[in-house]
């Protein structure tokens, strides 16, 4: 069972971000930089597969030279491999180019499984997995909290609204994860020295074929970042008597508010 788990490093939650001087990024000189959450439970539960069915596990990201530190972080949880696509003409797509990228990459791979995070924490549009799948013309099944391996297929549990829907795709498939599938192990003081002589490979897009410009056409582009506004101070609605301060709320909602 050959398994490829897509990543991507991201600012720590915890982070102070603010808007660059250019207003279309953010300054990333003092971040903290992890790997995004929801790869954590596809690196974990990519592990968990090769466990008990043998197999090798892989990560494949695009980034600087510094999301290296991610992919080691995964390599010393117990992946065998990492990809890394380094290249300024990579970095900063929108979803349907990341994946386009990344899709491009896997068609020179052999694998049996893919597993993405649903979303990543910073950009936040849940499109980069499945666009993926659909590039490469297999099936997708995303937000799903419990995956099993049989008979050429996987079964996987899906969240939906008010439940959870059981969906089964056959081999090769691509995954996407949701909160709940399992618990990320840490990365062991003898994993994160093993992961140090573990082979890592940087690639450029030329070496996967790809030109800037088959990059270009429709997609989307961010115009202009600014931080919330920020929160002015409650009110404290006073009455003496219940029914005094339901009518003083109603009012001020109406007339001040204005959202009802």
């Amino acid at each position: 069972m050959d398994i490829v788990v897509l990543l991507k490093q991201v600012p720590a939650t915890e982070s102070l971000v603010s808007v660059a001087d250019d207003g279309i990024s953010i300054k990333t000189d003092d971040l903290k930089w992890v790997i995004n959450p929801y790869d954590e439970f596809a690196v974990e539960e990519a592990l968990r597969i090769r466990e008990a069915q043998g197999g090798t596990v892989t990560i494949l990201s695009i980034g600087t030279d510094k999301a290296v530190e991610a992919i080691r972080t995964a390599l010393a949880m117990g992946a065998d491999t990492g990809v890394l696509i380094n290249d300024a003409d990579a970095i900063g797509r929108d979803a349907l180019g990341t994946a386009k990228i990344l899709a491009a990459v896997l068609k020179g791979m052999s694998y049996d499984l893919i597993i993405a995070g649903q979303r990543a924490v910073d950009g936040d549009n849940y499109q980069v997995g499945t666009a993926v799948a659909e590039y490469l013309g297999i099936p997708n099944i995303s937000l799903v909290v419990k995956a099993e391996i049989a008979d050429g297929s996987v079964r996987c549990h899906r969240t939906i609204e008010g439940g959870t829907v059981v969906l089964e795709a056959p081999l090769p498939a691509l995954f996407t994860t949701q909160r709940g599938l399992n618990e990320p192990r840490y990365a062991s003081l003898p994993g994160i020295m093993k992961a140090k002589k573990k082979p890592l490979e940087t690639k450029t897009l030329a070496d996967i074929g790809i030109q800037p410009q088959d990059l270009e056409g429709p997609g989307t582009r961010i115009v202009r970042m600014s931080p919330p506004p920020e929160r002015s101070g409650g009110q404290i609605i006073e009455g003496e008597t219940a029914q005094d301060k339901a009518t003083k709320l109603v009012t001020a909602l109406r007339d001040e508010a204005k959202v009802i």
